[in-house]
């Protein structure tokens, strides 16, 4: 599966964002989607997963309550949108595919580009 993030940019912080991702190639309905970043001279961590069909989301402790995944599976496409945006949420936010449910890179077999989210303070 091909996947293709967008959405990212510079807002301040408490400012909102919404990233894009849509896949191609295969059947989408049939993937878990998550979220990960990596913000300069750190290694890659996982902010959010969906189930396959939507029902079961998860997150990181430190994107819940402000970060929400959500999918399409008619547009092949799922979401990240990020509220209350903080100085820390800065880094390059990349959407993963994954046979199952699952929160560690090494489990999502198929990557999008990554997209930069800067959050000024």
């Amino acid at each position: 599966v091909q996947l293709q993030a967008s959405g990212g940019g510079v807002a301040q912080a408490g400012g909102s964002l919404r990233l894009s991702c849509a896949a191609s190639g295969r059947t989408f309905s049939l993937y878990v989607m998550g979220w990960f970043r990596q913000a300069p001279g750190k290694e890659r961590e996982f902010v959010a997963v969906i189930s396959e069909s939507g029902g079961r989301t998860y997150y990181a402790d430190s994107v819940k309550g402000r970060f929400t995944i959500s999918r399409e599976n008619a547009k092949s496409t799922v979401y990240l949108q990020m509220n209350s945006l903080k100085p820390e949420d800065t880094a390059v936010y990349y959407c993963a595919a994954a046979p199952f449910i699952a929160t560690t890179p090494p489990a999502f077999e198929w990557w999008g580009q990554g997209t930069l989210v800067t959050v000024s303070s």
